[in-house]
Order: C-alpha cells, then structure tokens, then sequence
C-alpha cells in the first residue's frame, strides 16, 4: 500500500512521535487527519509548531478517543489508521492506574471498532516495549513474554490483546508497532534524555535523575516515524507485533557520560529518590532485536546515537521555554 493519496487519521498526532509521523506522512502526499484531545483553549501542542506549508495541509479534529461515538465520526471515510493516542508517563500510572486503563484499553477498543465500523484498510496500533518488562533473554525479540511491571505497561499489554483479538475475530487488517525507547525534537521532559539535556543547558552543574543502572535501546524519533510508515505500506505486517529498536542496548549512566561529553560541561550527578520506580516496577534492562521488521519491510535505521543526540541537544538548546528544569514532572 502506497500512502500517497490515502485518507489517513492519526490519533495522538500532537503528541512526540505523533506530530513528526503526521509531518512525515504529509510530505509523503497523504490527506492527514489529525486527530487532537479536545481543550478549551483550542491548543494543538507540537501540531501549532509545524512548517506553515505543512500545517495548511493538515486537516485537525479535537476529540477523546474515550468517546465511542466521536470516534466514529472521526473514523469514517478513513482508508489508514495511526493509533498512538496515549496515556505514557509511567510515574503518574501509579498514582492514576484507572486513568490508564480508560483511556489505553477501553479508548484503543473505540478507535478499533470504529476501524471495523467503516473498513478501514490498515491499522498501525501502537504498543511499547515496557510491555516485556525486564528482559529474561536479550536481545529481546517479539516471542518475549509480557510482564506488567507498572500500571501503565499493564495498560499497554491490555490494549495490544484488544489488537490481537480484533484481527483474530474479526480480521481487522492491523499491524502493532512496538517501539523501544524513541528521542528526540519535542520529547517532553518527562523522559530521560530531555530531562539529562534540558538541565545541562539550563547551567546547572549538579543534575538529578532517578537510576543510573538499567539499559535501555534509544531510536531517534524520526526513524521511529518512518518504522510507521513502512509497517503501514507492507501487506506482510498485518496480523503481527513488531519491534522497532536499534539492536543496541547503552546504560543511564553511560548516556549521561555521553551527553556530558557532547555537551562540553562539567557535571555531577545526584540520586533523586523521587525519580526512583518501586524496586519491583524498574525494568532493568531492554535491547530490541529489530530482525522481524527488517525481514516484513525495508526499514533501516539513518542515525547513530550521537547523530541523534546531537540534533536533540540543538533542538532543546533552542527550545529551552518549554522546560522546567526546576520542577520534576511525573
């Protein structure tokens, strides 16, 4: 399936990996849809941020997809579906578990019986890796068992059965994409990399961050984007979960070393509690083995970590009003 010329529907298109997906499949000549929570304010976060020309070619709607029938108003005359709208940040999942289950199980159950409603053509769900938890082999491929480590995982894996169930019972055309831990321009400082990048620039000499020991595999955001699209292209990816990761693992410690050096400055590191997932939550390690997306599409990865992270920190350095350094965000 080429996407050129294709009505396509993106939920969470102003999210992080949304917004570039969205940008992305514009360039590529598809009629976007994008779908943004509805707000009072109007506000269509990193969409408002968009190239001028790109935005213009950008049809937005507000919405929930915690809403069956404005789902299906939205769904209707679509050819392609991106689902990535989500609640993601794991700290908040404990203190909001239920929140997570509205809207990642019973809001992905909406998108896709509307999907099954009007026939849509190809569903590209979106999952996560910390649905493995942490790994018991590496490198991890999709065989890996499932382990619920945070309410938030526990969500995600509730979501991807639903996938699974719609393609098994009905054969809905649907493929799930399950990417490991994606970086780059727009990443809120919620996550990692921001969070070590956002405080180095803001002059700090001392940085806080939670545990230095569990390994993760980072994908530059707009190889994660570009992994969607050419799942969505290939007929070989439905009915099947597939990993996007690099095939590298790399320590919290050592890629705080690593930005350090990018970054030119001298920094210490402080241990703050508060960052900390409980003992039995910390998914210690997880490294992708990335060979089942390359054997179903043509996907590759275009940058190395420090390729990547070396635009992230020029992004941020420019960027630095959308963080509060000062402030730990759950």
């Amino acid at each position: 399936m080429q996407l050129n010329g294709k009505k396509v529907l993106v939920t969470g298109s102003e999210g992080f990996i949304g917004s570039h997906l969205t940008e992305r499949l514009v360039e590529l000549g598809a009629d976007v849809t994008a779908l943004v929570q509805y707000n009072s304010f109007n506000n269509w976060a990193w969409i408002d941020t968009l190239d001028r020309n790109i935005k213009k070619s950008i049809h937005v709607v507000t919405g929930d997809i915690r809403e069956y029938d404005g789902m299906k108003r939205i769904t209707k005359g679509q050819d392609v579906v991106f689902h990535l709208a989500a609640l993601i940040a794991i700290p908040y999942s404990y203190l909001s578990p239920m929140a997570y289950i509205r809207t990642n199980v019973e809001g992905t159950a909406n998108v896709l019986e509307a999907c099954r409603e009007y026939d849509v053509q190809k569903i590209v769900h979106t999952s996560t890796s910390e649905t493995y938890g942490t790994a018991l082999y590496v490198p991890i491929d999709e065989k890996h068992p499932l382990q619920g480590q945070s309410p938030y995982s526990a969500s995600k894996i509730g979501a991807d059965k639903i996938a699974e169930s719609y393609y098994r019972s009905f054969n809905t055309p649907i493929a799930t994409i399950r990417p490991f831990n994606t970086y780059g321009p727009r990443q809120s400082a919620r996550a990692v990399i921001p969070t070590i990048i956002s405080q180095i620039l803001s002059g700090k000499t001392e940085i806080k961050l939670g545990s230095l020991t569990p390994t993760r595999d980072f994908n530059y955001v707009k190889d994660t984007a570009e992994a969607f699209i050419k799942i969505a292209e290939s007929d070989k990816t439905i009915g099947e979960v597939i990993n996007v990761g690099s095939n590298h693992e790399i320590s919290i410690g050592d890629l705080v070393n690593k930005i350090i050096k990018l970054s030119k400055r001298n920094i210490s590191i402080i241990c703050d509690e508060d960052r900390l997932r409980p003992e039995k939550s910390e998914v210690n390690r997880l490294w992708a083995d990335n060979n089942k997306i390359k054997q179903l599409t043509t996907w590759e990865t275009q940058y190395s970590l420090d390729e990547g992270l070396a635009e992230t920190i020029d992004w941020i350095e420019k960027n630095m009003q959308y963080f509060k350094t000062d402030v730990y965000n759950v």
